[in-house]
């Protein structure tokens, strides 16, 4: 099983898996635990907090969403899953880093290659998966908007109000890090989001090797709608809007199936996030068939203070529908 994206979405999406993959590389697949390899694809676009000044300062990839996912697919959450997200509040130097981010810039240095320090790294914290960075090249994200400026960083796009006409990658040429195109290459499942779409999902896609990978692929396609619109990327943006802006990226015919919520946010949460500039997203079913998007819709909700997707019942809802399926 393979899982792009970047973001608070793909190691929510993790969390939920890792309860399914096999305890030990020496173990066969049962049927509570059907998963032998799960590896998560992540972006590196990020340029933000600590990421971001870690890249500024040591030019190396910007390693917040690989600690999240490796936190995510820890065995447990104990100590040194909560050591590497421990954040510091007070030094000079230090204020606002998180541990984790500035093992894996050490391990960087001493190792010379961000690859093996994500996968030294990853056995420190005993993970059930792979984590890859989908390329080692040092790129940044370049938005066209409606009105014709570009922004660049993935921090100044995701403050713009303005609707984005286009994303492109800051170089031309971006080779991908083999590993991860081996991944896609051997997965019986291939999941993309949930996620900022032009910020986490389609930045992925962008390195014309992983999106060829993906659409050879004879593995369930399958996109995993977010639950609410993210002001300014994807305002009043429709389910099929969302794959038609992957389509105009990447073209036709990559996603095959779309996971998405269908129970109702309660109006008094849905108030407070429509005052910032939030819906839910609507699953246009009509417009998906006409993409030949295949829709699987599904209580996936979860409400706290905020709006997330409940991690376990959406990995049993995709090990139901595509694995244990495919295995009958």
């Amino acid at each position: 099983m393979v899982a792009l994206g970047g973001g608070t979405g793909l190691s929510a999406l993790l969390r939920g898996l890792r309860e399914h993959v096999v305890r030990g590389p020496d173990r066969l697949p049962t049927r509570d635990r059907p998963v032998s390899d799960l590896a998560a694809i992540v972006t590196v676009t990020d340029d933000g907090g600590s990421s971001g000044r870690l890249r500024r300062e040591h030019r190396i990839l910007p390693p917040g969403d690989i600690r999240n996912c490796m936190v995510a697919l820890s065995k447990d959450e104990a100590l040194l899953s909560r050591l590497f997200q421990y954040r510091f509040r007070a030094g000079r130097g230090l204020t606002g880093h998180s541990f984790g981010n500035l093992f894996l810039a050490a391990l960087t240095h001493v190792t010379g290659d961000f690859a093996e320090a994500v996968r030294v790294s990853s056995k420190v914290l005993a993970i059930r998966g792979r984590i890859f960075p989908s390329t080692l090249s040092n790129v940044h994200l370049v938005a066209t908007l409606a009105n014709g400026k570009r922004v660049h960083g993935e921090t100044n796009i995701s403050r713009s109000k303005i609707p984005i006409r286009k994303i492109e990658l800051s170089r031309r040429r971006v080779r991908p890090l083999p590993r991860a195109i081996a991944a896609i290459q051997e997965a019986d499942l291939i999941l993309m989001g949930p996620g900022s779409l032009y910020t986490s999902v389609i930045p992925n896609l962008l390195i014309p090797e992983i999106a060829q990978a993906i659409r050879r692929s004879r593995a369930p396609r399958v996109y995993i709608a977010n639950l609410m619109t993210q002001p300014g990327e994807t305002t009043h943006y429709t389910l099929s809007e969302h794959i038609r802006a992957i389509e105009d990226h990447v073209g036709r015919h990559l996603v095959s199936y779309v996971v998405a919520n269908k129970k109702q946010v309660s109006p008094d949460v849905a108030r407070r996030y429509r005052a910032e500039g939030a819906e839910q997203v609507v699953a246009d079913r009509p417009n998906l068939a006409k993409m030949r998007v295949r829709l699987i819709a599904d209580d996936l909700l979860e409400e706290h203070n905020v709006i997330r997707h409940n991690s376990p019942r959406l990995a049993s809802l995709l090990l139901k529908k595509f694995l244990h399926a495919a295995a009958r």
